[in-house]
């Protein structure tokens, strides 16, 4: 555990020094759990949700985008239940007067027995070698099997409670189980009470007349206002799907662990509307499509896994999330939901409007189902991120610090090195900048020997090194160098182009 803190806290100092993430309103001391995108970190988020888009939207010819208002009117909020029921369950500990969210709490001891567990596995596996049967040892070993049905058992209790809304067995549950402030180890817990996590705010020219609205803590109910206006416009039949990026808030008790979990933050989500009775085969598929996307970036098939609910929220019927490995454990990255009728019945009973599809094949109107694929664009920010900050010994025994992005990703794709300034080799690089700049993020970097540049460059993601030197002037050519392989060519300037294309093609990533 130790190590990983120690990863996390290189990651969070990384993404300053290199210009990806700041503190909101540093200079007056920042604002909890708000950041800022920094000239790195918006190229690396904007390509992120664009490679999203892409794979989303322009490879499904039944995806659609639209771009909602943050602002809804405030019967939406009632009709989807958040009034109500979008609660998260606050605790606090009296001595250290910290605030924790109760269910983190548990699901946190949780995976802790789950970590036991892997590690006797990890033991069994390393001890019996080739001969090793993990399914019949899961099965067999006391001390696995204790872990595991532990763990089963809190997690079910758990979600019995918060689903009867039984709090005080959550803090009972607690209490059995010893769990202590994480930071002070004091075990002295208020009761747990209900949060509501929406953000206020007011429209109007005066107090007196102003309308009570809420910052909206998802996007997806923008969706789901404008189905039909979408359906009858792009003459879509069903299964279709509309997805949407934009900002949502939520007024988390607990904003922490960098930018895992914050009080403004961005989501990629897609609603794809099914006839009733096949949304399981679309809930299939959708978990499929979107584990093969988060593979497609490299990032490790281990740092995956599906987490099914056992907690459904009101409007469920089956829900999973893929979780990715952070130097923090395996924690929720995306949210793959059968959300049934739902939305769309609710917001026609709040509305008097009517929200239905005619399917000419079953010769009938009726309310669809729906399948939401629901990802957090900071949280895989911060995937990309963590995995891809790495330190390597190379063969001379010194160390380098590099930033393995993915190439599709990266926020500056090459950077222009003019071996020295003079000798008109700074014009060349200059020349070369021009023409690139049209079809890539390219920078020109000249301060400091050659060496210290590759290593900034490193550092800071970017693939490609192109340096000029004097043998550019005699035949044209230039020293291409790869970030991951610090290899080197030579190739001619004329080639430069094309071979940075070739690194980049949406077609290579995602198919």
């Amino acid at each position: 555990m130790a190590k990983n803190e120690d990863q996390f806290k290189k990651v969070i100092s990384h993404a300053k020094e290199y210009g990806y993430i700041f503190g909101s309103s540093e200079i007056y001391d920042g604002l909890s759990a708000v950041y800022d995108y920094a000239q790195n970190g918006v190229e690396l988020k904007k390509n992120i949700r664009e490679y999203w888009w892409r794979s989303m939207v322009y490879m499904h010819q039944n995806i659609v985008g639209i771009d909602a208002a943050i602002l809804m009117h405030p019967t939406t909020w009632k009709a989807s239940g958040h009034v109500d029921a979008f609660n998260d369950p606050l605790i606090d500990n009296k001595d250290s007067k910290k605030r924790y969210r109760a269910d983190v709490l548990i699901e946190d001891y949780a995976e802790k027995l789950n970590i036991k567990a892997k590690k006797e596995i990890a033991k069994a596996r390393k001890r019996f070698g080739d001969a090793f049967d993990e399914e019949q040892y899961v099965t067999t070993n006391p001390r696995v099997v204790k872990y595991l049905k532990e763990q089963k058992d809190v997690l079910e209790r758990m979600a019995r409670s918060l689903e009867t809304e039984n709090l005080a067995d959550v803090k009972a549950l607690i209490e059995e189980l010893g769990i202590a402030d994480p930071d002070t180890g004091s075990k002295n817990w208020t009761e747990v009470r209900q949060f509501n996590l929406m953000f206020g705010t007011k429209l109007g020219a005066s107090a007196e007349s102003a309308t009570d609205l809420y910052l909206r803590p998802e996007t997806a109910q923008g969706i789901f206002v404008n189905f039909l206006n979408v359906q009858k416009t792009g003459r879509m039949k069903i299964p279709f799907g509309i997805a949407q990026t934009g900002k949502a808030f939520r007024n988390e008790i607990v904003a922490r662990q960098f930018i895992f979990r914050m009080r403004e933050f961005e989501q990629m989500e897609m609603q794809f509307f099914v006839r009733p009775g096949e949304e399981m085969k679309w809930y299939e598929y959708w978990k499929e499509t979107r584990l093969k996307w988060h593979l497609s970036l490299g990032l490790g098939e281990e740092n995956y896994r599906f987490h099914d609910h056992e907690k459904l929220a009101h409007y469920a019927n089956a829900a999973t999330d893929i979780e990715f490995n952070f130097p923090f454990g395996f924690k929720e990255l995306e949210g793959i939901h059968s959300r049934t009728d739902f939305d769309l019945k609710a917001h026609e009973e709040y509305s008097g409007k009517k929200l239905q599809f005619f399917d000419p094949e079953m010769n009938e109107s009726y309310v669809p189902y729906v399948v939401e694929t629901s990802i957090g664009l900071d949280r895989m920010f911060l995937a990309i991120l963590s995995n891809s900050l790495q330190e390597e010994t190379l063969e001379d025994g010194s160390t380098r610090t590099v930033l393995k992005l993915p190439n599709i990703v990266a926020p500056v794709k090459a950077a222009v090195l003019p071996l020295v300034k003079k000798d008109g080799l700074q014009e060349i690089a200059q020349d070369i900048i021009e023409t690139l700049k049209w079809d890539h993020n390219v920078i020109y970097d000249e301060k400091d020997a050659v060496g210290r540049r590759y290593r900034r460059q490193d550092a800071a993601g970017t693939p490609f090194c192109i340096t000029v030197d004097h043998q550019t002037k005699e035949d044209q050519t230039v020293t291409i160098r790869y970030r991951d392989t610090m290899k080197q060519e030579r190739i001619s300037i004329s080639e430069i182009s094309e071979k940075i294309k070739q690194s980049l093609s949406y077609k290579e990533w995602l198919a």
